[in-house]
């Protein structure tokens, strides 16, 4: 692939990205190819380069940011060509989750050496309301903790706050209910629940370098897993939060669980937070989520 075009999108506001970081990210890849690098510059943009750097003629695009970015750029990906991920956010769950190291520069030699030997998986993404998502989607609960983390803001840096961050917002936003949630929307086939978490691989998410296996069968390759809490009460709150958390929810008539979906209708009482990828998506009354099966080729 020495030939060949390689676009780099890099978030420079992302939490781990640095301008040394970048550079030595920049000398792996160009151990097979020299990238071509583009800058993000506000919400949104990697899914404008990566629609343009598609369009070009890039025969693979590489993707240093966090999370937010990897998400974005999916959106822009609407061609088949390789594109990889590197960690630059506070917890990059998409790269971990495929494999590669938390370290961008290990994960870009690692890339690098998914070029030169063409080495790629097919991975299914999920669309919720339209917009694609890399692992995870949530409505209720942990959408409502993505915003408040949302709302604390970014350092002069630019940089999101971190795991704490996120952990202390679900706990907010436990303590706003005062530890007692009862079914607020349906999942048409399945029941009424409190909230639901759909993930598309596993782990869903990491504390800091403990992955959090929500929903321990789903798999890059298959279609989609439901864990929907039906309700949660003060007196078995630990209970709840542990066997959702480690993934112990299987059989349990507390939790509606599916696995390996091709599509799921919610529809909320009253407006709920919806996010993907710790994106915020707004409030929504009806979520319509579907898998895309084996859609994107990845480098890893």
């Amino acid at each position: 692939m020495t030939a060949r075009s390689l676009v780099l999108v890099v978030n420079p506001f992302a939490t781990r990205v640095t301008q040394a970081k970048l550079i030595a990210v920049q000398e792996t890849l160009a151990r097979v190819t020299e990238p071509r690098i583009l800058l993000t510059e506000r919400p949104g943009h990697a899914t404008e380069l990566v629609t343009g750097a598609v369009h070009a003629g890039a025969d693979a695009i590489v993707v240093l940011s966090g999370d937010g970015g990897f998400n974005e750029a999916l959106n822009g990906l609407d061609r088949d060509i390789p594109i990889g991920f590197l960690p630059g956010g506070g917890t990059s769950v998409l790269s971990r989750a495929l494999g590669l190291p938390p370290d961008a520069v290990r994960a870009a030699e690692q890339v690098a050496d998914a070029l030169a030997k063409e080495r790629t998986r097919r991975i299914t993404v999920g669309r919720v309301n339209g917009r694609r998502f890399a692992f995870g989607a949530g409505i209720g609960l942990d959408a409502e903790a993505v915003r408040l983390v949302d709302r604390m803001g970014r350092t002069d840096e630019g940089k999101r706050p971190g795991d704490l961050a996120f952990a202390f917002a679900i706990l907010r936003s436990l303590a706003a209910t005062r530890g007692h949630m009862e079914p607020q929307l349906e999942v048409k086939g399945f029941g009424r629940a409190a909230f639901a978490v759909v993930a598309n691989g596993s782990p869903y998410t990491y504390a800091k370098r403990i992955p959090l296996p929500i929903a321990p069968e789903a798999q890059f390759e298959l279609g989609l897993d439901l864990v929907a809490p039906v309700r949660v009460r003060r007196r078995s709150l630990v209970h709840t939060a542990a066997s959702v958390l480690t993934g112990h929810v299987q059989n349990r008539g507390e939790v509606l669980y599916g696995h390996d979906l091709d599509r799921l209708e919610i529809v909320c009482d009253a407006p709920m937070p919806l996010h993907a990828d710790g994106e915020d998506l707004g409030d929504v009354r009806e979520v319509t989520i579907e898998a895309e099966r084996g859609a994107v080729s990845v480098l890893v």
